[in-house]
């Protein structure tokens, strides 16, 4: 019967490890992933369509909504994440908060199906206005600007429903990850092994819940209704809910350690007081961890070099740490202010190196509807496009997990076969690939309009090599992203960290946008339209946009390069290879044991 230090289980006794957390616990966990992506991810792609078709918004309004909707879903990861750290389990902070989401669903549902919750379709209001005024048949058509957008305690309605649904996915979005790192010791040859598969299934589970919501969900939103779509949304995180839930009794659970925001807080200002103090010769001078800290749940974490500005808020003067935490802060507390602040400009540079993947994917759906979308008898509609790096994703991760990192581990000694900036570094190298070749691709296209007057000879397929380049970035730089800020964040902001992956990716999109609107303004000063201009696709350059986008990206793989070099990791990556060689044994016997448990002792 084995231990884990500072971890507990739901009901706040010390974990067995042989009963407690492993892969038998990350099912739930990667469940509650699957089902709640199903809902949001079809979602997010749609809700432009629904904007404009049910609540008779405008482009304008339509997409700048739909941003904020898929913006504010990142940021409200924040709010979360500092509640799991500082106060809640994490268990107990999406048990709270993912009924909310599933709220939201439900307002939807009901604003969708009632029909003095929202305004009338286009084409009876134009009707109805044509047969007030004794008009012909001819002019009952909807004319543009006669359709009544959505406004008044009707938005209001629609706007709570969104936004409710930001707030519940937001902390699922932000403690799963972290949760589920806390199910495995990196301690234990085999379980640090299976806390690296941990990530590419949890993003394998992303891709599933995506694949399933662009199908099923989108379907059924556009054939049998949106108040039926909305209700399935809220219906299928409801089951995910209840999965996680029947895992609970299996969970390690991590014990808040108060707020590492005010730690993080305290060690600047410190340090600032003390700027014009010396460091002692001997480190350990500084003032140590105690005790307390440890009983605290706050990780002890050991000096390193760099960023010795912040180790001068270890200084103890007077002899002693009298003064409170805002006088003195102990060494752990520093290091755990150098690592978010040495993850900085990996965040920075990691978000313009997903630039790229929010840019193809914005035109890539415009760039189908002028090609030729036949495949044998049918067509092919540029909005299942989507599907294609989803597939390619999918079938990626099984072959990275199972056949890639096991020979890349036994190359490199390392658990994951490559670190993690490695493998964000691939995924880098993967995202300027896509973009370049979409810039190919769209020469190509303009060249085939410039001779014939039509695209629709050029097949929608070509589309698919920037879509499996897309595919590769996910396996890498998603997973890689997401595995570097939940591990090298420390003990007490676990959550956090995966906060920040989230919140950089909401960086990325906000980028694209700026860009776009930048490119524009530029352009046009030189007389004419912007390069993306207007509704004609054939009429912009597009393909001047990807190259300038590639070389943005060109120049932020540089920066990140010199960063990674110079990152200084908290964990070791590398196992013995002794160890290496009996994790497969190790982690056989654990599971026949883990199987053998077909009770659950709630006691």
């Amino acid at each position: 019967m084995g231990s884990s230090s500072g971890l507990v289980d739901w009901r706040g006794r010390p974990v067995d490890t042989w009963k407690h957390g492993g892969v038998r616990a990350s099912i739930y966990i990667h469940m509650l992933v699957w089902l709640s992506n199903v809902s949001n991810i079809g979602n997010m792609t749609n809700i432009v369509s629904y904007l404009s078709v049910k609540m008779n918004m405008g482009v304008a309004a339509a997409s700048t909504t739909s941003a904020s909707f898929v913006a504010m879903m990142q940021v409200f990861t924040i709010p979360a994440a500092f509640l799991a750290d500082s106060y809640l389990k994490r268990v107990y902070t999406v048990l709270f908060f993912a009924p909310i989401e599933i709220l939201g669903y439900i307002l939807l549902a009901i604003q969708a199906h009632v029909p003095s919750l929202h305004p009338a379709p286009c084409e009876l209001a134009g009707a109805a206005a044509g047969a007030g005024a004794g008009a012909t048949a001819a002019t009952t058509e909807a004319a543009p600007g006669t359709c009544e957008t959505v406004h008044g305690s009707n938005l209001s309605l629609l706007m709570l429903g969104l936004y409710l649904i930001c707030v519940g996915e937001g902390a699922v979005r932000a403690c799963l990850p972290a949760l589920g790192g806390d199910q495995f010791d990196e301690g234990d040859a085999a379980e640090q092994r299976q806390a690296a598969s941990f990530f590419n299934w949890y993003a394998f589970a992303v891709s599933l819940g995506a694949l399933v919501g662009l199908v099923a969900v989108v379907w059924v939103q556009d054939n049998k209704g949106w108040d039926a779509g909305f209700a399935v949304c809220g219906a299928v995180v409801l089951l995910g809910l209840l999965v996680w839930a029947a895992g609970m009794p299996t969970y390690r659970n991590k014990v808040p350690a108060g707020s590492p925001i005010t730690r993080i807080l305290q060690v600047l200002v410190v340090a600032f007081k003390k700027r014009n103090l010396q460091l002692p010769e001997n480190p350990d001078e500084l003032y140590q961890p105690t005790n307390d800290d440890s009983a605290k749940g706050l990780e002890i974490l050991q000096r390193t070099r760099g960023l010795k500005c912040l180790d001068k808020a270890a200084i103890v003067r007077g002899g002693g740490s009298n003064g409170g935490a805002w006088s003195v802060c102990s060494v752990s507390q520093v290091e755990e202010t150098k690592i978010v602040l040495r993850m900085v400009p990996i965040f920075l540079t990691a978000a313009l190196g997903y630039m790229p993947v929010s840019v193809v994917l914005t035109f890539t759906v415009q760039q189908g509807n002028i090609m030729d979308t036949r495949m044998g008898a049918i067509r092919v509609s540029p909005a299942t496009l989507f599907v294609i790096p989803t597939v390619f994703q999918l079938a990626i991760l099984v072959v990275y997990d199972r056949a890639v990192v096991p020979a890349l581990r036994r190359a490199t000694g390392r658990v994951g076969g490559v670190t993690h900036l490695q493998r964000i570094g691939v995924g880098f190298v993967s995202s300027l690939a896509s973009c370049a070749v979409a810039a190919a691709v769209e020469v190509k296209r303009r060249r085939l309009v410039a001779s014939s007057s039509s695209s629709a000879m050029m097949s929608v397929f070509w589309l698919t090599p920037q879509f499996f380049l897309l595919g590769v970035v996910d396996v890498t730089s998603f997973v890689g992203l997401l595995e570097f800020f939940s591990s090298e964040a420390s003990d007490g902001m676990k959550s956090i960290g995966s906060s920040i992956f989230y919140c950089m990716l909401g960086m990325a999109a906000w980028l694209n946008t700026m860009l776009i609107e930048l490119v524009n303004r530029v352009t046009r000063r030189r007389g004419g339209g912007g390069w993306l201009d207007g509704a004609n696709l054939n009429e912009s350059r597009l393909d001047l946009f990807y190259w300038l986008v590639s070389g943005i990206e060109l120049v932020a793989f540089m920066a990140y390069l010199l960063f990674a070099w110079r990152y200084v990791y908290r964990n070791d990556q590398r196992i013995a290879a002794a160890a290496a060689d009996a994790v497969d044994e190790q982690e056989d016997k654990k599971a026949a044991s883990n199987g053998s448990l077909v009770q659950i002792n709630l006691i």
